[in-house]
Order: C-alpha cells, then sequence, then structure tokens
C-alpha cells in the first residue's frame, strides 16, 4: 500500500476533541463527522483537506477520550494516514479497527512541513518528503494489518471473511 498527499502539520498532545468535538458526537455518520474533523485545532481543515492527503503530527496523537469518532471522522475526510511521533495508544488501537492506517516517526514528524508532498510506503515504513527530498523510516504496517486497512476496518474485515 501506497499514500501519497500533502501534508497538514499539527503539533504535540492533539486529542479526540481536537479531532471531532464532543459537540458532533450525536452521531457516527462518517459524512457528517468528516465537515467537522480537526476543526477546532484549524477551523479551515475540513474545507481544504483532499482525498489522500496526510495529516502529520507529534507526539501522543488522538489522546484523550477512547471514541472510535476521531479515526472515523479522520478518514471520511479523506485523509489517508497518518504519521506522527506517537500516538496514544487507544487511539491506535481504533484507527485499525476503523480502517485508518498510522504510522510511528520521530523525524518524519519534524521534518515535514505543512503542504509538503508526502509518500507513505506501508509495506516498507518508508516515508518520503517528496518537497524536500528526505527519507524517514517508520515501522512497517504487518500483511495481516494491511489487510483489515483494505478491508475497512475491523467489522468489515470479519464480515467479509464470513464471521459475522
Amino acid at each position: 500500500m501506497i499514500f501519497k498527499g500533502k501534508a497538514y502539520k499539527f503539533g504535540n498532545d492533539v486529542d479526540t476533541d481536537a479531532i471531532i468535538p464532543a459537540r458532533y458526537l450525536s452521531t457516527s455518520d462518517p459524512d457528517v463527522l468528516k465537515k467537522h474533523c480537526m476543526e477546532d485545532a484549524d477551523p479551515e481543515f475540513p474545507g481544504k483537506v483532499k482525498p489522500g492527503d496526510i495529516i502529520v503530527a507529534g507526539k501522543n496523537f488522538g489522546c484523550g477520550s477512547s471514541r472510535e469518532h476521531a479515526p472515523i471522522a479522520i478518514k471520511a475526510c479523506g485523509v489517508s494516514c497518518v504519521v506522527a511521533s506517537s500516538f496514544a495508544r487507544i487511539f491506535f488501537r481504533n484507527s485499525f479497527n476503523m480502517g485508518l492506517p498510522i504510522f510511528e516517526s520521530d523525524e518524519a514528524s519534524e521534518a515535514i512541513l505543512e503542504r509538503d508532498d508526502v509518500e507513505v510506503d506501508a509495506d516498507s515504513g518508508i516515508i518520503k518528503d517528496l518537497t524536500s527530498g528526505k527519507q524517514f523510516q517508520a515501522r512497517p504496517i504487518p500483511a495481516f494489518m494491511q489487510e483489515l486497512i483494505a478491508d475497512g476496518g475491523l467489522m468489515e474485515h470479519i464480515k467479509k471473511r464470513g464471521g459475522i
């Protein structure tokens, strides 16, 4: 799997309220959530993000509550993956369960700038900043987890495999 898009940069400790504000949690409809994704961190984000774009953030991305709405909103607005120095553990698990690929890399998180063109290879874990020409290493996503992503998340993966 290769992901390619413009980088949108966020800082450290971006919590789930910044990703999708609590005032929108009365629904889990992805079409509604995507209209408000990251709006408290960057009010223009929902209108400028394009399918395939990539969120790049600092440490502890997705901290706060354990809501699944956060990765759903990110994925629904077209973000192909998230690169950060680190992720809150529950967000890490929810992301894969919802089919949102995430990659940890301190170096990429620090070096990639807003609106840089970025390419991420899930098989190798290589993150390329196509704008600067720099390359970084993240942990590759194992094949079985790539299947979860390709199927649209854990529940869809189980359904496709005849489990539900």
